[in-house]
């Protein structure tokens, strides 16, 4: 059998110990502790594999990342993986999102450094194209690389180069494919309801309706006719008899977004639809029993509603079942670069603007800006840049200019902004009546338990002035 060479740049022992115990005996594992001796060990031995373990002090990443440029550049056969601590250089972190370099953190997960070396070295024996990882993935979630997972439907697909999502993805199409009903948690613009519908497409409900039902947007007051439904003359307004979400959905599936700002009653009955399918129109004394499927999703954790008295325990322990986390876009670097390349292809063929290239340094600005408002934030602002974009190059100056200098602007919390210019004197007149008016709205929202609505009217303003404030406060997590 062929020998397969595998270069090892580290510093800790642990790394070729563990790998030489797990690699089959075909494997020559080389050892060196020079950025000079791994380039010549990769060029003149023909290498199939190299370890960079970057873990431990580095001076912003740039030598290591030149080596890394290099490598690529050279041997287009040669399999990196990296290991670097959770705090990774940006330069380094780019790198891997920006090509299939494997990326680990904190400790390195020899288990799929050795399926993916077995599964490449089988394919070169062989001469048959490269066998993926032996896995128990679901059919429709693929891996596109040694990096990357697609979750892929009928009109959209969610792809992720971040560890911690591309289990989610790989468990959440398991549940899809039951008749549960699922939780979705993450931050307003982190891709709830996107992958609500990806959910549906993926279920074996794809060809029936999907509705969604945004419990935040509607007066509280309202809410239950608009899942229910309701009968003529039950209350001012109910002029005709109107069919509920719940039944117009027939087999498909409801998204119940913004779950929290549920009332006692509403819970309630939601409750009893989720374990028995049955309720009843507003008014009405007639059961009916609901087919659909329920994906329901929030913001903000239900865990602190509960303990404050204004969630149901077992209401929020039947959805907390089947609870799935989407991480803020700052938590998922690696996914930033590849997302944003997709809204480049997607905007420059709806505006009809040719995109050639795509400069370093605005893929270098959005690496480095936060983004408090998620995926949504991301697609405007790659929206903007394309318009602005004149001669088939994608520059940083066609960015705007917060993203360029990393100012988030209106969205900081002024605390954190007070606190940071304590040393240079005290806040100005504008930051203290920020302050204080977030204080007030966050009184008042819990108050009224969530309900956007309500709090809009006790303040005397109007819902979307008072989500235009929470966002600017960076309230809407």
């Amino acid at each position: 059998m062929p020998t397969v060479q595998f270069v090892i740049l580290s510093q800790h022992a642990d790394c070729s110990k563990t790998l030489f115990e797990l690699l089959p005996e075909s494997f020559q594992l080389i050892n060196c502790d020079s950025y000079e001796q791994a380039m010549v060990l990769c060029l003149e031995k023909d290498s199939h594999f190299l370890l960079a373990d970057f873990r431990g002090p580095l001076a912003g990443g740039h030598l290591e990342d030149c080596l890394l440029d290099e490598l690529q550049k050279k041997t287009p056969n040669l399999t990196i993986f990296m290991a670097t601590d959770e705090d990774c250089p940006e330069t380094l972190e780019r790198r891997a999102a920006c090509s299939d370099i494997v990326h680990f953190r904190n400790s390195i997960e020899f288990g799929n450094i050795v399926e993916t070396c077995t599964a490449r070295f089988s394919q070169e024996s062989e001469n048959v194209p490269i066998v993926e990882p032996v896995q128990e993935v679901p059919a429709k979630t693929k891996k596109q690389s040694n990096s990357q997972i697609v979750l892929g439907g009928i009109t959209r697909q969610f792809e992720t180069r971040t560890p911690l999502l591309k289990k989610m993805l790989c468990d959440l199409e398991v549940a899809a494919k039951h008749d549960v009903t699922t939780l979705l948690i993450g931050e307003t613009g982190s891709g709830k309801t996107f992958l609500s519908k990806l959910i549906h497409e993926v279920s074996p409900r794809r060809n029936e309706p999907f509705i969604n039902v945004a419990c935040g947007a509607l007066p509280r007051e309202l809410i239950e006719s608009e899942m229910f439904g309701h009968m003529k003359g039950s209350f001012t307004s109910a002029h005709t008899d109107k069919e509920g979400k719940f039944l117009a959905a027939g087999r498909g599936t409801i998204l119940l977004d913004e779950i929290d700002v549920l009332g006692p009653e509403q819970q309630v009955k939601l409750l009893k639809v989720i374990e028995t399918g049955e309720f009843e129109p507003v008014g009405s004394n007639k059961t009916i029993v609901s087919q659909a499927r329920l994906v329901v999703a929030s913001n903000m954790n239900l865990q602190p509603l509960v303990e404050q008295g204004k969630f149901r325990p077992d209401l929020y322990y039947r959805l907390n079942m089947l609870k799935f986390e989407i991480p803020p876009l700052r938590d998922r670097k690696p996914d930033i670069i590849p997302m944003a390349k997709k809204f480049v292809n997607e905007m420059s063929s709806k505006h009809n603007i040719v995109v050639e290239n795509i400069e370093e340094d605005l893929l270098g600005a959005l690496m480095a800006y936060p983004w408090p408002g998620n995926v949504r934030e991301l697609e405007n602002v790659i929206q903007r840049a394309v318009i602005y974009c004149q001669d088939g190059i994608l520059k940083s100056e066609n960015l705007p200019q917060n993203i360029l200098v990393g100012d988030v602007g209106p969205s900081n919390d002024p605390t954190v902004m007070l606190s940071s210019k304590r040393e240079s004197g005290a806040a100005s007149l504008g930051q203290q009546v920020a302050l204080t008016e977030r204080e007030i709205i966050e009184q008042v929202l819990c108050k009224n338990n969530h309900s956007r609505t309500n709090t809009a009217k006790e303040l005397g303003i109007s819902r979307v002035t008072l989500y235009n404030k929470m966002k600017k406060y960076d309230m809407s997590k």
